[in-house]
């Protein structure tokens, strides 16, 4: 099959790696030139935006399917019109690349996600109490777009841009779910694992894998999965992050409608990755079984404060000395602070070495430039 990717990042360049063993042949559209794609598929530099470039990327593919929600799903539409296979479905990413329609979704089909006001312009009044979340509608990722607003004096940081306005959650843990379905109605979930944030970046630091739930929680997220799963009407692999609150309510934070960060632990510490999965899902495969193997953790690798040009891995050599330890490099080579680079993967035997090895290898590495 031609299988089109929309967006030639790291999550595309992993789910071609990943598919290499079986017969197919990846495209990629990216508007970076040296994108990390660009030298495994074939290349096409060009606008995902633009609903002429989309149109004219899809035409000839079997299937096209995203890595990145921010594309335009108005040619994906067409696309579909034209008999070509979207995954997922053009309307799911059009609900879920606007923060404004995905928090409708949740709250028409009766999936718990925190308060929310809708917000078009400056000029309307912000009803919600302080404090809140303010997210704007388009554009955000990685933790951009997203603000809290604490006290009166924050509100002069107020975005004027069309944004939901959530109520803020007093968080005990955050979690994320990824869950498949293909053509054929088959579902699958993946064990949930537990993001922990790195403050200053706002951006995932560990991702730690198998969590250790209460009946109630895992009960209330798997009412969760399956009311998504009902609703979303559309084959896909989706990362459906959540929020574990102090007195014990599971909240929908958001959803990706693609691979996910919160995923990459499963590359070793599952019996099928979600790259694997998402090959199956877009080629309406047979799902993958996704058993956890032992606990496995990742961290991210991203470019040290300070440093901006030519990428170089301080600490590598000392990392893959140590046993059940996996680097996966994106082939990004120009670092900036705060950058996504790479990430290690780490297996153990329990939660405590997991946590102790992560710990470790955070210390023994650094993406700094040259």
């Amino acid at each position: 099959m031609k299988i089109g990717i929309l967006g030639g990042g790291q999550l595309g360049r992993m789910l071609i790696q990943s598919a290499l063993k079986y017969d197919d042949e990846f495209y990629t559209l990216d508007p970076a030139s040296d994108a990390p794609c660009h030298n495994i598929s074939y290349f096409t530099q060009g606008n995902f935006n633009d609903y002429e470039t989309v149109l004219n990327f899809g035409k000839d593919k079997d299937v096209v399917t995203i890595e990145i929600e921010h594309v335009n799903a108005d040619a994906l539409a067409e696309l579909e019109k034209q008999g070509i296979k979207v995954v997922p479905n053009a309307n799911i990413i059009k609900t879920i690349q606007q923060k404004i329609l995905q928090k409708e979704f949740y709250k028409a089909h009766d999936i718990p996600s925190p308060e929310f006001q809708v917000v078009w312009n400056s000029d309307e009044k912000i009803i919600m109490p302080l404090p809140f979340v303010q997210k704007m509608n388009t554009g955000g990722y990685d933790g951009k777009g997203v603000q809290v607003i604490k006290t009166e004096e924050d509100y002069q940081h107020l975005w004027t841009e069309a944004s939901v306005i959530e109520s803020l959650v007093d968080i005990e843990k955050e979690l994320s779910v990824i869950v498949a379905r293909n053509e054929k109605g088959e579902t699958n979930i993946f064990p949930v694992t537990e993001m922990v944030a790195d403050p200053k970046l706002n951006l995932l630091d560990f991702n730690v894998c198998p969590v250790l739930l209460t009946e109630d929680v895992q009960n209330q997220i798997d009412s969760i999965t399956e009311k998504f799963l009902a609703a979303v009407n559309s084959p896909g692999l989706f990362a459906i992050e959540l929020f574990l609150d102090k007195e014990g309510k599971v909240w929908v934070n958001e959803t990706a409608p693609r691979l996910h960060n919160s995923g990459h632990q499963s590359q070793e510490g599952n019996t099928n990755s979600q790259f694997e999965q998402m090959y199956r899902v877009v080629k309406n495969l047979p799902l993958a079984d996704t058993d956890a193997i032992t606990y496995s953790g990742m961290l991210n690798l991203v470019g040290a404060e300070g440093y901006e040009g030519k990428v170089i891995y301080e600490g590598m050599e000392d990392v893959l000395q140590l046993p059940e330890t996996y680097i996966h490099l994106y082939g990004k080579t120009e670092t900036k602070p705060g950058r996504k680079m790479g990430h290690i993967n780490v297996l153990a035997d329990s939660r405590e070495e997991l946590m102790e090895k992560l710990v470790q290898v955070k210390g023994m590495v650094r993406v700094i430039a040259g």
